[in-house]
């Protein structure tokens, strides 16, 4: 018996009506957010057009350093585009294209930018930018210290394998998961960041009290959690002519050498003593603090 068979009819599209439908299969569907930001930032990156274009002598280069820090912002403010081949398919919309001025991106020419752009060079538009925020009002409370109050602290940050890190690790190691720490300097009365510092996880010169040990200036106030509380660290403040408000660790060994009477204030400020201290106790090494210091509970 014969089969039957059922001729399908393709209709063709129109350009127009095939294109968008091919574009809403491959590309991801998102509302650009932060457009103020882009028509801030694109005049202060505009001198970075030609960056390493020296290089380009073929003359095709279609992603220069401005675009790639405005595609780069676009990842940052967008939760849709979640990786760098999401970058690439929304750097083929138009409304991106036309929002950030920049031609498509393809993942190749993404891949390389990480490694062929100086971050070196947006530290002037850096500049620029921190020289438009108003200082905040500070505490009226802090205005007796004279030194530069700088709270310190090492995020740990985890990168996801859409990161360009994060791929190349999982070539060669397996693992997808790269872990980052950022080391933050925050002038609290002005609240800017004024220092940040990469580095992978790990001890040894990567942990966050031998950095801030390596970058200390003099005539600062650095406050810190207790991950920082180390003795030497203390003295290295001490010796850069600056000073430390730290938390201490519970199980912090000290011995009391006065006790000090607590003001109106402190109580109203939930102070239960007000203490001068030596840290590590008469049996610890030289390398306790140098000073007598003073500790609120």
């Amino acid at each position: 018996m014969p089969t039957k068979t059922k001729r399908l009819k393709r209709r063709k599209l129109p350009d127009d009506q095939g294109e968008r439908t091919q574009e809403s299969l491959v590309k991801p569907k998102i509302k650009i957010e932060g457009p103020k930001y882009f028509a801030m930032l694109k005049p202060l990156l505009e001198h970075l057009h030609e960056h390493e274009c020296q290089r380009d002598t073929a003359g095709n280069r279609t992603l220069h350093y401005d675009q790639y820090c405005m595609l780069v912002l676009l990842y940052v403010l967008n939760p849709t585009v979640s990786s760098l081949r999401a970058i690439s398919q929304a750097s083929e919309l138009t409304k991106v294209r036309d929002k950030l001025g920049s031609e498509k991106a393809s993942l190749g020419s993404l891949s390389e930018a990480g490694g062929l752009f100086s971050a070196d060079h947006l530290k002037p538009v850096i500049e620029a930018l921190s020289a438009e925020v108003n200082d905040a009002a500070p505490d009226p409370r802090l205005s007796s210290i004279q030194q530069t109050i700088t709270a310190v602290d090492g995020s740990l940050v985890n990168a996801l394998p859409s990161l360009i890190a994060a791929s190349i690790l999982k070539q060669t190691t397996g693992s997808a998961l790269v872990r980052w720490r950022l080391h933050t300097h925050f002038e609290v009365n002005s609240l800017l960041p004024v220092r940040v510092d990469v580095t992978p996880d790990g001890g040894g010169e990567h942990d966050e009290r031998a950095v801030l040990k390596r970058v200390l200036e003099e005539d600062r106030l650095y406050v810190m959690d207790r991950g920082y509380a180390k003795f030497s660290l203390f003295n290295s403040i001490v010796a850069s002519s600056s000073s430390y408000v730290c938390r201490l660790r519970d199980n912090t060994v000290y011995e009391t050498t006065q006790e000090l009477e607590l003001t109106e204030g402190d109580r109203a400020a939930g102070v239960l003593n007000d203490t001068v201290v030596k840290l590590g106790g008469s049996s610890s090494s030289s390398n306790s603090p140098d000073l007598h210091l003073p500790m609120d509970n």
